[in-house]
């Protein structure tokens, strides 16, 4: 099964590598839980691939979006919007039936086999505007079905009442249609939480596992048993991993060096620094050199870099 990385850092692993290729996520959990920042940096990873990248917002405005994204230090979300590899779709306000059944159509003739990543942020509006369980059903697989000739897909989904309980009317039929299903919580006294609850035709982890929501990195999975021992990242950080960057290409070293940008006095919780540069590296295919080996790679780095001087 050919897999898609979700850009959330820490998370590829427990779901065997990622997203499965042309498949439905639906992230499920309440106001404030993470999900518009986990969708977000689904879709900065597939632009930083090279891949284009559609938002499909059944409540926000473009203003409102950007906004968001730059709250949590996607700084250049702008030009990715200017030069249209970022493509948004305003479907609020309008009626869904027509959107799903005719206009999304026409646009997916334009994009289908783009291989794309499409985000669809809230369905909860279509659960809402309408009241026949059947009739949902049908807006919900049409464009779940729709989407997915386009590219890979990831859709949120609010919970309300009880947190876990998962049986409420607005997010069983989603969860039913979707091939995986993510949920985010805010457990005390621990934190936030995430588990998968389900992922088709691929393994994945069945523990619940603690996150954390960071302005730069973002959504960081917690892979280590919870402890309570707090830690801020060290102002160091970025000296720590200068030595691993001369082993990316340019455009992945600006990428990690903005992800760093924002964090240097941020409180990492229960993540320790270390574990944080591990899952950064990883993310990026690249192997933390031990200490000697990041002085021998930052100084060829230079050499390289006053040869081409």
């Amino acid at each position: 099964m050919e897999k898609v990385k979700t850009g959330i850092f820490g998370l590829n692993p427990l779901l065997d590598g990622g997203f499965n290729k042309n498949s439905v996520t639906v992230v499920v959990g309440a106001p404030g839980a993470g999900k518009t920042t986990f969708v977000n940096q689904f879709l900065r990873k597939g632009l930083e691939e090279g891949q284009e990248a559609i938002y499909i917002s059944l409540e926000e405005n473009k203003d409102q979006i950007v906004a968001e994204c730059k709250e949590m230090g996607w700084d250049d979300v702008d030009e990715y919007f200017e030069l249209g590899l970022l493509v948004l779709l305003e479907a609020g306000g309008i009626e869904f039936s027509k959107f799903i059944k005719e206009d999304f159509p026409s646009f997916v003739n334009e994009w289908k086999g783009s291989e794309a990543r499409i985000v669809i942020d809230p369905l909860t509006p279509i659960i809402w505007a309408e009241d026949n369980k059947y009739e949902q059903r049908s807006l919900i697989s049409s464009l779940f079905k729709e989407a997915k000739k386009i590219g890979t897909v990831v859709a949120t989904l609010e919970e309300h009442g009880v947190q876990g309980y998962m049986g409420g009317e607005e997010v069983v039929t989603p969860m039913y249609l979707a091939d995986c299903v993510i949920h985010l919580k805010i457990v005390e006294p621990f934190g936030r939480m995430l588990s998968i609850r389900k992922c088709r035709s691929s393994w994945h982890s069945e523990e619940e596992h603690p996150f954390k929501i960071i302005r730069g990195p973002g959504l960081i999975v917690h892979r280590k048993p919870i402890f309570k021992s707090i830690k801020t990242i060290p102002a160091d950080l970025k000296a720590r991993i200068e030595g691993i960057l001369p082993a990316v290409s340019e455009k992945d070293r600006r990428h990690i060096e903005s992800v760093l940008e924002h964090i240097s006095e941020e409180d990492m919780g229960e993540i320790e620094p270390k574990e944080l540069v591990d899952y950064i590296m990883e993310e990026y295919g690249v192997k933390s050199a031990k200490p000697h080996e990041q002085s021998n790679q930052a100084l060829k780095g230079r050499k390289k870099d006053s040869e081409q001087g």
